[in-house]
């Protein structure tokens, strides 16, 4: 069935200008009757689906020629950023990530948000399937719309463009995760509890989600110029947003060592602190052992103990108990127990 429902848009484009058409099977024949009558034509369709149906996907794999095997990973979702070629078309999976705005980063925060885009990449089609509500293409879109000569590269131009749109998303979100790093790590050496570690491990999870969603893009991403269906002209293009994706991957693995760091020093920080209150609890328990150990040996009624029977035998006591603790107070302060 034609998808109708995760339909986004679709547009044939002729010499960079959009042309209208009744439906994605003719425009995808006016497209190809175009090519035929002019060499070296570079006209094709887009096509742009959101979270489709299996029946929706399998009627373009029948118009577009599509391998079923990338139509069952465009349906399914949840694959790694791959580039695999079928024939004269080329099926690349980009994960999209976007950083979701919080008041307080707790315990239960979601900074990191993932998502996929799948490209089908033909002679003279594109079909893109996006999944999560994260990272649209509207404005990829709309901006090769606005520069006829962006999208009179082909569908090679667009697969650029939408994978330098991800890679700039990219490191937006590493930039913003860098600066949550900065927040934390200011606080590492006040006060730390347990919910103040609990906040950086999650931290530490949301950089564990963004190095799964940035980092096993960088193969496909470094053999995707080598490929046949880039024309030469494009492929520097592609190693451009090859190396931006280097930059993000090298200050995401940063950003994770760092995040490691900062989750130790802040258990480091933990049990001193622990254990500087046992140290002042155990100070304490030996002051007040003195007197109490004094106390129980007077408490034993024995008939043969002399200053019970003397008049300076009570004071006398008291004040063994007093300067005992005064000493052991001295001495725990001046050792830095108390």
């Amino acid at each position: 069935m034609p998808p109708v429902d995760s339909l986004v848009e679709f547009g044939a484009y002729i010499k960079g200008q959009k042309v209208a058409a009744a439906g994605i099977e003719e425009s995808l024949d006016l497209v190809r009757e175009h090519n035929s009558r002019s060499d070296g034509a570079k006209a094709f369709v887009w096509v742009g689906l959101h979270e489709p149906a299996a029946p929706e996907v399998e009627w373009l794999a029948g118009v577009f020629g599509l391998h079923p095997l990338s139509v069952e990973d465009a349906v399914k979702a949840h694959q790694r950023p791959k580039v695999e070629r079928y024939g004269d078309s080329l099926f690349m999976v980009l994960k999209s990530i976007a950083y979701l705005d919080h008041d307080e980063l707790t315990a239960t925060s979601e900074i990191i948000a993932t998502g996929e885009i799948m490209v089908f990449l033909g002679v003279d089609f594109v079909v893109t399937v996006r999944h999560g509500r994260h990272c649209p293409l509207t404005e990829v879109r709309e901006r090769l719309e606005d520069k006829p000569e962006l999208m009179n590269r082909g569908p090679a131009g667009v697969l650029h463009a939408i994978a330098d749109h991800v890679v700039d998303r990219y490191l937006q979100v590493a930039d913003l995760m860098q600066l949550e790093l900065e927040e934390v790590e200011a606080t590492v050496f006040a006060d730390v509890s347990s919910r103040d570690i609990n906040r950086i491990y999650q931290l530490k999870r949301e950089m564990l989600e963004l190095k799964r969603a940035v980092t096993p893009l960088q193969v496909p991403l470094a053999a995707l110029p080598q490929r046949r269906v880039i024309p030469s002209e494009m492929r520097e293009y592609f190693r451009d947003v090859g190396d931006h994706l280097s930059r993000v991957c090298e200050q995401v693995e940063s950003s994770n060592e760092l995040c490691s760091s900062i989750l130790q020093a802040a258990l480091a920080r933990s049990n001193a602190l622990a254990n500087e209150d046992m140290r002042k609890i155990s100070s304490w328990v030996a002051i007040l052992a003195v007197p109490t150990m004094i106390a129980g040996i007077y408490g034993m009624n024995f008939d043969f103990m002399p200053e019970t029977n003397q008049v300076w035998g009570y004071p006398a006591v008291l004040g063994v108990m007093i300067t005992a603790c005064v000493l052991l107070h001295r001495g725990f302060r001046r050792n830095g127990w108390l």
